[in-house]
């Protein structure tokens, strides 16, 4: 799903990010909750840290990976790596993830109904690792931000922003930066 030049990293970090990547495809091509959670310990755990999605424990998580993970995502789900961080027992993704809104995504939304809006959000996941296998999982988005591009928050009304904020990470001229301070503070400076 991700490319990376990894000229540079030891076997054992390219055995991580192609656990990593094994992972994701049986997540997203695949649509294998058993596959998914074969590339963990026996004890994972999985936080999607904005909702508390996910789980500990191997049952736990096919469970949740087969019910309310995979079959609740998007069929155009897509992603676009912004960075990775390659270390000895983890690593560090930060993409863009994008989708449109047509089903109800438990795992992002909670009992958020479609409403067929475009999201666009930036991601960091990190994945931990013990003896070659992944352990666990933290995943991180701006909440604000996705409650925003499916009219849940309106943004006129508070210091939130949409899709702007991915806009901006993978192009930092696209959005002029210090307008929610601007909005609220007169500088001419900023």
């Amino acid at each position: 799903m991700f490319e990376l030049d990894q000229s540079q990293l030891t076997e054992e970090q390219r055995d991580m990010v192609q656990l990593w990547e094994d992972h994701v495809k049986a997540e997203f091509e695949d649509k294998d909750s058993i596959a998914s959670c074969g590339t963990m310990v026996d004890e994972p755990y999985v936080n999607h840290v904005p909702t508390l999605a996910g789980g500990k424990g191997r049952e736990h998580l096919e469970y949740f990976y087969a019910n309310y993970f995979i079959p609740r995502n998007p069929p155009d789900v897509e992603t676009e790596l912004i960075s990775r961080t390659v270390g000895q027992d983890r690593f560090v993704d930060e993409f863009v993830f994008r989708c449109t809104h047509s089903r109800q995504i438990d795992w992002l939304l909670p009992g958020v109904p479609p409403t067929n809006r475009r999201l666009e959000l930036v991601l960091v996941v990190i994945i931990s690792f013990e003896n070659g296998k992944m352990k666990e999982e933290h995943i991180y988005w701006d909440q604000a931000s996705a409650l925003v591009q499916v009219g849940l928050l309106d943004p006129s009304q508070l210091p939130v922003v949409g899709a702007e904020a991915a806009h901006k990470m993978l192009d930092p001229d696209s959005v002029p930066s210090n307008g929610l301070i601007k909005r609220y503070v007169d500088d001419d400076k900023l």
